[in-house]
């Protein structure tokens, strides 16, 4: 009889899957974290485009905001597919919602909210005796504590229960939806990935044309002349051969001006007009010419020419004197 009421007290308490339960607690708590840190990266690059920082001025956030996307896209399902399959061993398997694994990742991440929260109090209190509180700081600090406090309150309500929440399936809807909204207005500032292919082979093209006229100047300052052509720049011992379009393959327009007053001009033709299709400036231009004409590498879309001065004054030709 001892026998069979020990079989039936088997039966009745299945024995816990306790490398599942770690794998699936640990899984969602670590990507709690990546989908946070994304959504709160979000959010400051969105603060950086509507409130930019003159200090920033060129600074690209396209990179920051595309890695901040893909990850939401990606990171945030799954966080909510493996917390609902978490709910589901909750109702099956009562125990698994009590397991020590569970309360202390749970109580590991009560701890590092709490001190973010504090941390991010601290920080603005310590800004604001400085006399340095910005709309941009005011709204970062506010985005790290509504996300840190949200996880906080969340969580240290679900550790008291002894059962989830019905509150969790709406928590999950709304919180979904906030994501979706965001990753949503993100392509709005980045543009669709085809204008991404489109303004990286025109930010190429800026970088060619760029090398080609720091060729040039190099060319001037060697044999006093500016070259009839871009073949005249071709270099047999070092190599250099001037670049073509990397989109269509044909060769950048090089047109000689006037070349006893070395003005010369480089022409391209662009998929977007630079200053509309991305939030990214122009790069800075060295300062070897004559400021008598603009050297900035903003562009609309089509044929776009770029006029140049050498100033003989500040790059004369090496040999002279000899």
């Amino acid at each position: 009889m001892e026998n069979n009421f020990q079989m039936q007290s088997q039966i009745q308490a299945p024995k816990r899957n306790l490398p599942r339960d770690v794998f699936l607690h640990l899984l969602a708590m670590v990507i709690l974290y990546w989908s946070a840190v994304s959504f709160i990266t979000l959010c400051w690059q969105y603060i950086n485009y509507f409130f930019p920082d003159i200090l920033n001025y060129g600074h690209s956030t396209d990179s920051s905001i595309r890695f901040a996307v893909a990850s939401l896209i990606i990171v945030f399902p799954v966080f909510i597919l493996v917390s609902r399959f978490l709910n589901k061993i909750y109702a099956k398997e009562s125990q698994v919602r009590e397991s020590k694994i569970r309360k202390w990742l749970i109580y590991l991440t009560l701890f590092v909210t709490a001190l973010v929260i504090i941390g991010d109090l601290v920080f603005v209190i310590n800004t604001f005796l400085g006399g340095e509180i910005t709309a941009r700081f005011i709204l970062k600090a506010l985005s790290v504590l509504v996300v840190a406090g949200v996880i906080f309150g969340y969580y240290l309500d679900d550790v008291r229960r002894a059962v989830p929440s019905k509150s969790s399936k709406y928590f999950a809807w709304i919180s979904s939806i906030i994501v979706l909204a965001v990753v949503i207005g993100a392509f709005f500032i980045i543009g669709s990935p085809m204008n991404a292919r489109l303004m990286q082979f025109d930010q190429q093209r800026v970088n060619d044309l760029q090398n080609i006229q720091s060729q040039i100047v190099n060319y001037w300052q060697r044999k006093g002349q500016l070259p009839q052509s871009l073949s005249d720049l071709n270099d047999s011992i070092s190599g250099y051969s001037a670049p073509k379009d990397s989109q269509t393959n044909t060769p950048y327009e090089y047109n000689l001006k006037d070349s006893a007053n070395l003005n010369f001009e480089l022409c391209a033709v662009f998929n977007l007009d630079s200053n509309v299709n991305s939030n990214v400036k122009s790069a800075p231009v060295p300062a070897m010419y004559s400021n008598e004409i603009s050297q900035n590498w903003n562009h609309l879309a089509g044929r776009i020419c770029f006029e140049r001065k050498i100033d003989n004054q500040l790059y004369p030709p090496l040999n002279k004197g000899k």
